[in-house]
């Protein structure tokens, strides 16, 4: 398979002519297909509703086409939900799952009337203290052990272990925390659970919705709640490798419709509505970081080193994860060079790409980074004095957009007090 850029050499030089590299960009018209996409997969269920994981990509502009396209946000912080506050975005189109929760979190989330989703058992009696009990409240399940799925019909192995997770609670706590937040006064319930990270496999999502459909069925059973909604959380990832089997929404849902229907509607809960919270699927493609070659360097290897750090795309150094690397330009030349691809930070693990082969690349060419859209600038930090990039947006009809600005040296002081500098200078 090849993976090709969502933008030309041509559209790249016009957004540097206003936006100098290195920045995000983002494809608006490949975000709303995707969420459309993802939304008939799953319009077998009335009550469906992804709710984007807004820690993968926090932009408002971005938030908005999403909302648009029928989407709520997840949330996890304070800020993430007065993010959603001043998008406009309230009530139940946020779900709020978080860990370690702060008091003044759980209470903007009661506030805004989001859908709360506690993560452990003592998150009952810290939710009466701290706010109250709301009537519509959701649990975080964790089945511990080793999650594999190794037989799957698309013949790709997924393995996580859940039992090393610090999230979710036991099944017997599910049991316990539903039946004190029934007696504080919730009227209607929700399950969620992550059991396994960016998978390439149709099969996951049936699989943890089979787990979940179970659970939902024992809840109701034991408990005589009535189960509102399954969350499925994430987990669907996106093909990083040309090679890569590509996940296929489509199949996903039909998927999730049989465990459905096999379940949940022969114990009578067909009104169950199935969430998702996808932040990696949605927009991991749609986004690249676009970056100009400004130096190489000829000793044990080749190096080409670019505008652009792991500040600005920490995936590479903090994981080894891979990203696909396209010189705009030069998409039909042979890959005939071997180069380690460099940024300027003073720490060796830098690399956007070790070893890879890649067109004979020269100073001024400018280097297209793929899957860059989840996870990219949310994930950036100031480590070396680095600022972070500005983010552009490609609009449905070619034209860009800045939907962030590059940060400067002033927003880097903005948080320093120099007064006492100031007063010795003074004197």
């Amino acid at each position: 398979m090849e993976k090709r850029p969502f933008i030309s050499l041509e559209q790249a030089q016009d957004i540097i002519q206003d936006i100098p590299t290195p920045f995000h960009v983002y494809d608006e018209k490949g975000i709303r297909e995707n969420a459309r996409a993802l939304k008939k997969a799953f319009s077998w269920n009335k009550g469906f509703k992804e709710y984007f994981a807004v820690k993968a990509t926090p932009n408002p502009y971005l938030m908005k086409i999403l909302q648009e396209e029928g989407c709520g946000m997840d949330c996890s912080s304070l800020t993430e939900l007065q993010l959603c506050e001043a998008c406009g975005i309230t009530g139940s189109e946020i779900m709020f799952s978080s860990n370690v929760t702060p008091v003044e979190d759980m209470q903007k989330a009661y506030e805004l009337g989001a859908n709360i989703n506690l993560d452990d058992y003592t998150h009952v009696e810290f939710i009466k203290k701290v706010c109250g009990v709301p009537k519509i409240i959701c649990c975080r399940y964790n089945p511990g052990g080793v999650f594999e799925l190794s037989a799957s019909e698309d013949g790709v192995q997924v393995m996580d272990t859940p039992g090393d997770s610090k999230y979710g609670m036991t099944k017997e706590q599910m049991v316990q925390a539903f039946l004190e937040l029934k007696e504080a006064g919730a009227e209607e319930f929700g399950i969620h659970a992550f059991l396994a990270s960016n998978t390439v496999s149709n099969a996951y999502y049936p699989e943890l919705a089979g787990i979940l459909f179970n659970l939902a069925v024992r809840l109701h059973q034991k408990t005589g709640v009535h189960i509102k909604f399954v969350n499925l959380s994430g987990g669907i990832g996106v093909d990083y490798r040309p090679e890569d089997p590509k996940n296929d929404i489509s199949i996903i849902g039909e998927g999730v419709r049989k465990k459905f229907e096999e379940i949940l509607v022969p114990q009578g809960m067909g009104d169950v509505e199935i969430y998702t919270e996808l932040g990696r699927y949605m927009l991991a493609p749609f986004g690249a970081l676009v970056t100009t070659a400004i130096h190489e360097k000829h000793i044990y290897k080749e190096y080409i080193g670019v505008d652009a750090c792991a500040a600005n795309l920490m995936r590479p150094a903090m994981y080894g994860s891979y990203h696909h690397i396209t010189v705009l330009g030069k998409e039909n030349a042979p890959c005939d060079h071997k180069y380690d691809v460099t940024g300027g930070l003073c720490e060796n693990n830098d690399k956007f790409a070790i070893d890879r082969m890649l067109p004979k690349i020269e100073i001024g060419d400018i280097i297209y980074i793929h899957d860059a859209g989840a996870h990219g600038f949310s994930m950036g930090y100031n480590y070396n004095g680095k600022l972070r990039s500005a983010e552009v947006l490609l609009c449905e009809d070619g034209s860009h957009k800045l939907i962030r600005r590059a940060e400067t040296p002033q927003d880097y002081f903005a948080t320093f007090d120099f007064s006492e500098f100031k007063s010795l200078t003074e004197q």
